[in-house]
């Protein structure tokens, strides 16, 4: 969807895709926003987590819906569950660990937009699985397109 005027997404609406293992729901893309920003809603597994990465262009921010994570950025643990807001400053290595109990469902928005971009070339449309695809993503693959969209692979996911 490319508009430059109001609309409004329902609740399960926006393009889905799956994302390294979560489902990714894209709410607002760069092209709807003039490339200002990027909204993606994220439900994560319990357990989850990214690999430790920095963004070169992007502010990243979480505001947490439901379930809790820890956020590591700048030798800082900042624990966060509903309601909370985290920023992730652009240049800043981080990663988060998703609770064991139950998944992240959180917003996540990046600053500029074109995240969406990055999600889609390593993705796979929610459309296709009813459940994420437990094939993992190839590190070759997802290290070259992180690469191609301002992003760093710094090192593995954060262990309990």
């Amino acid at each position: 969807m490319t508009t430059n005027g109001p609309y409004l997404l329902q609740d399960g609406e926006g393009d889905a895709l799956w994302f390294l293992g979560s489902l990714a729901t894209v709410k607002a893309s760069g092209a709807q926003t003039g490339g200002r920003l990027t909204v993606v809603e994220f439900l994560n597994p319990p357990g989850f987590a990214p690999p430790l990465h920095r963004h070169l262009r992007e502010d990243e921010a979480f505001y947490v819906l439901a379930g809790t994570a820890t956020f590591h950025c700048d030798g800082q643990a900042l624990r966060a569950g509903p309601g909370d807001f985290v920023l992730l400053p652009v240049n800043r290595p981080h990663t988060f660990l998703v609770g064991p109990h139950e998944p992240l469902r959180a917003l996540q928005i990046t600053s500029p937009g074109g995240f969406e971009r990055f999600a889609a070339e390593v993705a796979v449309p929610a459309a296709e699985r009813r459940l994420p695809d437990p094939t993992p993503v190839d590190p070759a693959a997802l290290g070259h397109a992180a690469a191609r969209h301002a992003v760093e692979i710094l090192g593995p996911p954060p262990s309990r």
